[in-house]
Parts: C-alpha cells; structure tokens; sequence
C-alpha cells in the first residue's frame, strides 16, 4: 500500500510564475505527469540518509570532539584526522562519498560556468533576490521550516546576505576544487541542513503527515535551481545573454553542486532544458501560499531602506526599493504580487534602462577574452552589493 502523501501536495499542478512558463514552454517542456507529480509528493518524505548518520554520531559523541573533525576533513581530506575509533565510522562514510568525485564531472565546464555566473554580476544577485527568493515564499511547505530555524528574527537581508554568500563561493575561481571555498560552503550547508532537519523533525508543533521530512528531496531540488539556475534564466530578461554551451556549463554546476549538497540524482539536471524542467516541475508542486507567504515576504520589501550608502543615503535608499519592487513586479507578475503581499502597481525602470546595457555587455563578452573581463567585472559588483547590503568590507 503506498504511504499517504503529505497534505501540503497539491491535487494537481499549481500555476507557476509566468517566466517560468514562458522559458519552459519556449524548450518544448510541459507540467510534469501524474506519476512525476506524485513522486515529488512522495519525495517529501525523503530526507538526507548520509548527512543525517553523520549528524547522529556528532550528537552522539558531542559536538565537541565531532565538530573539529568534521571541520579537519572538510578541509584536507578524511584521511588527515587524526585515528578514527570504529564508532566513527559515519564521519568515514560520509566524506569518502563526498570526496569520490563523479566519473561526470567535467572541471572545464565548472569553470566556464562559474566564469558565465560571475558576469552576471549584481544584476545577477538582484534577480536571485528579487525573483527566486520573493518567489520562493511562496512556497507555504518550506516556510514552515524557515520560521522554525528563526527567519522573522533573523531578518530577510541577513539571510539573503548568507545564501549569496554561498553562491558567490561556489562560482568563485577554483571554488568548486577539492577543499575550496565553495566546496566547503557546500558541504557545510548540507551539514547544517541536517542539523537543521533534526532539530525541527523533534519539535512538538512539526506536523509531518501534513509537511512531510524538514528540508526534504523536493524542496531541496526547488532550493537547488532556484539559487543557480533561476538567475540566469532569469538575466535574459534583463539582457544578459549567453552561449549555449555556457548554459550547459551552468546546469553542469548546478548538477555537481546539487551532488555535494545531498539531492538525489533524480533532480540533479543533465542539461539546461533538464534544468528548467526541474525548476518548473518543483515550482508546479511546491507553489502553494498561505499567511506565511506574506510574513516573509513583506519585510523584504524594506531591507534596502538599512542599505548602506556613503553617499546620499536617504534618497539612494528609496532608489533602490523603487529598483527592487520593480525587479519583482516585472518578473513575478501581478498575481503573485498580490499573493505576495506586494504594490502591485510598480514601474519595471531598472529593467528597462538596464536591459540594453546588459546586451552590450553581453556582446562585449563574446570577444577574445571577454568573458574574463565580464567576469572580473561582475565579481567587483557581487562584491560592491554585498557591502551595500550588509556594511560589511568598507
């Protein structure tokens, strides 16, 4: 007999946001099938088994002595800590899978796509803010994990500032190299992601007939191409436009990544295409609001008024929350503004004064050596937002 579904799934596909549509229906891809929509119901249910052992024995023999090992192998390799007891073996486990890289995987294309990534530059990070990430809230079922690990308390720009953080990481140059910056923010978010499932699938008010395994495959899978692929997807949009291979390149990334961070293969893309079907098949399950939609939402709409300016700050400050709802309004569409809680009636001027420079650069790019400017350029930008948002780095 199979095991009932929790209820936050759906009966049927939920409407997405209409760049999504419009994206997949341009690739010749549909809503995922009866049997594909009931098996992201299904993977709801379906946890992190490696990193949930590996989390057991560091409660087990305190974090105390776990940790500091954890952290040596992450760093230099299972085999640099110091003699395992034979109760360790899930530290062992656990990193000798980690550090078995795929047959697969292609080190060319992880560079080119973290190259490709980089040139997006803040208007990349704007799109993975303002699109995936206020779009993202309405996803009611994984809201109820964020509210549990502190999201209201710990504020919208703080945790935008962490998980672009860990993107920018991941596209840095060599980031994705055994022991690198961004391999090591990988595998210690999929650490957290565990601690994080322990900690929430023991609280009293954690329904899991309704919400099913905290921080589960599917939601996961959502996570994983919204944070990589949806910026991209969505930069064309706002002009920035790439090579095919680069696409593919980038939906490679986004495959080892996923692989580090504890997704199954299932939802791992083999291709750009494969990557947007993942994103629009997530998005079709998953797109379900409730109050926790705006809860979220509607205080990030003020975090650019905190921003930090050195010059005109007041007026820079409005600019930048006109810029952002815009951003959202243009991409999102009136629907899911109100869904989101949000002005419904905005003016998409960044778009529009940004789209043609976008597609200069993006021009500019495909000459001899232009995509190591474009990306040294568009890491200076990352890096200049994220001192905006945060005041930190001068």
């Amino acid at each position: 007999m199979a095991q009932p579904l929790p209820t936050r799934h759906p009966q049927r596909p939920r409407p997405v946001p209409p760049a999504i549509r419009l994206f997949a229906l341009a690739l010749g891809l549909r809503e995922p099938d009866a049997a594909e929509f009931r098996r992201l119901g299904e993977c709801l249910l379906v946890a992190d088994a490696p990193a949930d052992r590996l989390v057991d024995w560091m409660h087990t023999v305190g974090m105390s002595r776990s940790r500091p090992m954890f952290e040596q192998a992450l760093r230099e390799g299972v085999d640099s800590v110091g003699e395992l007891r034979p109760g360790d073996a899930p530290l062992r486990a656990f990193f000798a899978e980690v550090e078995t890289v795929p047959d697969w995987v292609d080190r060319d294309r992880l560079r080119s796509a973290a190259r490709v990534m980089r040139s997006g530059g803040a208007d990349g990070l704007y799109i993975a803010r303002d699109v995936a990430l206020l779009g993202g809230y309405m996803f009611a079922g994984f809201n109820q994990t964020l509210l549990r690990t502190g999201a209201l308390e710990k504020g919208s720009n703080k945790r935008f500032a962490e998980t672009s953080q860990w993107a920018i990481d991941v596209i840095s140059d060599g980031g994705l190299e055994p022991g690198g910056v961004g391999y090591r923010s990988t595998v210690r978010v999929r650490l957290i992601h565990a601690m994080v499932r322990r900690h929430i699938a023991s609280m009293d008010d954690w329904d899991a007939s309704a919400w099913g395994v905290p921080i589960n495959q599917t939601d996961m899978a959502a996570t994983l191409v919204g944070a990589l692929v949806a910026p991209t997807v969505g930069g064309v949009g706002m002009g920035i436009v790439n090579r095919p291979n680069e696409y593919e390149a980038v939906a490679h990334l986004t495959r080892y990544v996923g692989w580090l961070i504890g997704v199954q293969d299932e939802f791992l893309p083999t291709s750009f295409r494969d990557a947007i079907r993942v994103l629009l098949h997530t998005s079709c399950a998953l797109s379900t609001p409730d109050a926790t939609t705006r809860q979220l939402a509607m205080p990030m709409v003020e975090d650019p008024l905190s921003w930090h300016y050195r010059t005109l700050p007041g007026l820079r400050r409005w600019l930048a929350r006109s810029q952002h709802l815009g951003i959202t309004g243009a991409f999102l569409g009136p629907r899911a503004m109100r869904v989101l809680g949000l002005p419904v009636l905005t003016v998409p001027w960044y778009p529009l004064i940004r789209t043609p420079v976008n597609a200069v650069r993006s021009a500019a790019a495909l000459l001899p050596g232009g995509r190591g400017r474009a990306a040294e350029r568009g890491r200076r930008e990352q890096a200049s937002f994220m001192r905006t948002m945060t005041g930190v780095g001068g």
